[in-house]
């Protein structure tokens, strides 16, 4: 353990919640936009693909709540990416109706899996998901997708605040910079959220069988 780890967990910090009771699955951005190296906001995230394919194969042997998320823009001026689009050029891709904002072909959403769409980096801003979750009895979040930390991070803190508990699958997880991704999810871990194994995420949801 380095001196920085020890000194969080001497304050305290990064202490385990764990799975509730009823979780549901959360996978954010998978879309082609983002895993297309190609893309102007792509990277190489086939790894985490497989994985949350893995993810998705134990959720649904347990019937699970299974959402996934993009983000798209109908307006021809970007008007409804508000000053976001200010800041980062690749979001003028995201047009609604594009294959850069559907899911990725690898993960088939099958009948009855949601689909959300969402304007900016947290899948809780501006849109429905806590009545989603809420009606259905939700008490965790178990995460996959990307950006780590960009709209992972977002998603997971705004979980942490609306009362659920956040489970960050580690491999099922992304970023473009690998600095920015384990720095994020040092912090998730410290704060905000359990960052579990893709085995231990398994494994917790074939004890609900």
């Amino acid at each position: 353990m380095s001196a920085e780890d020890e000194f969080f967990k001497h304050r305290g910090f990064g202490l385990t919640m764990w799975f509730g009771l009823r979780p549901a699955v959360l996978v954010v951005d998978l879309i082609e936009a983002f895993t297309d190296p190609e893309a102007m906001l792509g990277s190489n995230l086939d790894a985490q693909v497989l994985a949350t394919q893995q993810l998705l194969a134990a959720a649904r042997q347990v019937a699970l709540p299974i959402t996934y998320s993009t983000v798209s823009y109908d307006q021809a001026d970007l008007a409804d990416a508000g000053i976001w689009a200010l800041k980062q050029k690749g979001v003028t891709t995201l047009r609604a109706g594009t294959s850069a904002v559907a899911l990725d072909p690898r993960l088939e959403r099958l009948d009855g899996e949601g689909w959300l769409i969402k304007k900016y980096a947290s899948c809780f801003f501006g849109t429905d998901l806590t009545s989603r979750l809420v009606s259905r009895g939700v008490d965790t979040l178990i995460l996959a997708g990307c950006t780590t930390s960009g709209c992972v991070r977002a998603t997971a803190v705004d979980a942490l605040q609306t009362g659920l508990r956040p489970m960050v699958v580690r491999e099922c997880v992304g970023d473009r910079s690998a600095a920015a991704h384990e720095q994020s999810l040092f912090d998730l871990q410290a704060k905000y959220a359990d960052v579990v194994s893709l085995s231990q995420a398994c494994a917790f949801l074939e004890s609900l069988s």
